[in-house]
């Protein structure tokens, strides 16, 4: 019950700031289609619905999403570098990297996250053993620890402080 309402609350929140500015008719389908999410998926939502009530975990989101955004202009540019000088490398190939994530939703973010940030795309995840196989456009090392440091690193500290 505990992970419906959470579910409820996040998803009217995002309802009504995707939806801005707001009004009572904007209101009320916010309820109705944040209802009907929280009942018919809420207890695949979360595993762990206690953690939702630590603010650290929102202020770190917080710091997430800059970071998120930064990450992905400077990746931007650099695919766009790439794209316009043909005398920049192209090395493209999978690297196999460790990740210590385990919780689904901070693999799943991590997983996301990478495939949104240009030149990366990951391909596979073997959440057992924290294991993801990756694109890249421009492959510097095939070591696992140095790839791991190049592309995961980023964002694995701050997904851990938000879902685990």
């Amino acid at each position: 019950m505990k992970s419906k309402l959470i579910l409820f609350v996040i998803g009217f929140i995002v309802w009504m700031l995707l939806g801005w500015p707001i009004d009572a008719q904007h209101a009320i389908v916010g309820i109705f289609a944040a209802g009907l999410a929280a009942f018919l998926t809420g207890d695949l939502f979360t595993r762990r619905p206690h953690h939702f009530g630590h603010i650290s975990r929102y202020l770190w989101f917080c710091y997430y999403v800059p970071l998120f955004l930064w990450e992905c202009l400077k990746a931007n540019i650099d695919v766009a570098a790439r794209v316009l000088n043909p005398r920049l490398p192209i090395n493209p190939g999978i690297v196999k990297v460790m990740t210590s994530l385990r919780s689904d939703t901070a693999l799943t973010f991590l997983a996301n996250s990478i495939t949104l940030t240009p030149g990366t795309l990951c391909v596979d995840i073997s959440p057992e053993e924290g294991i993801l196989y990756i694109h890249w456009i421009d492959v510097k090392s095939q070591d696992t620890q140095e790839a791991a440091q190049r592309i995961v690193k980023t964002f694995e500290g701050v997904l851990k402080r938000i879902f685990e």
